[in-house]
């Protein structure tokens, strides 16, 4: 069983009602059966419904339009995810702080009228942290990582780096993760 760590960034505006957000970047860390990072995943995503990033999106991110100029469309980065994953081939679980990601994906699979079921097998590492951790709610990820007494390592909003991130809270609690019961 691998665990893929993964965290999207996607289009956003300071004000909400611009159309639907599109993913921009995965970023994801593989994590095998017995805990070791054995593999990192990252890539740019050029979104087809706005295709100029809002400079909201660039300073929160720190994506620039050059970054997602220069990349391919969400279909075949998600072949590219899926081969890295091994969806075919190996057992794995998408790991990711809270839900939004897996909804993102699914949304974006849609837009290109992609098969959804590799993302079905989930675990929300945000909810679970919190019940694991003893606290009384899920915490954003920065939180949760000073609580933990982990240092925020990268660029907060990015998914490479949110990942790695994510992935010291998931070692922490390595073998007491349990997939979502609304995907099992």
């Amino acid at each position: 069983m691998n665990y893929i760590i993964f965290d999207l960034e996607a289009t956003c505006w300071e004000q909400p009602d611009h159309g639907p957000r599109e993913t921009i970047e995965i970023g994801a860390v593989k994590i095998d059966s017995s805990g070791r990072i054995v593999d990192e995943f990252q890539a740019f995503i050029k979104p087809i419904v706005h295709p100029t990033l809002s400079e909201f999106c660039t300073q929160l991110t720190s994506i620039t339009q050059q970054d997602v100029d220069q990349a391919a469309q969400f279909d075949q980065v998600s072949q590219n995810f899926k081969e890295w994953i091994g969806v075919d081939r190996e057992d794995y679980l998408l790991c990711s702080w809270g839900f939004y990601d897996r909804r993102q994906l699914r949304e974006d699979a849609d837009r290109f009228g992609l098969d959804k079921n590799w993302i079905n097998q989930h675990i929300s590492v945000k909810h679970q942290h919190h019940l694991l951790a003893d606290t009384k709610q899920p915490m954003r990820m920065d939180a949760a990582l000073a609580a933990e007494g982990f240092t925020l390592n990268g660029t907060h909003h990015r998914g490479i780096d949110d990942a790695r991130n994510i992935a010291k809270i998931f070692r922490k609690y390595f073998g007491q993760w349990e997939e979502d019961p609304q995907t099992a």
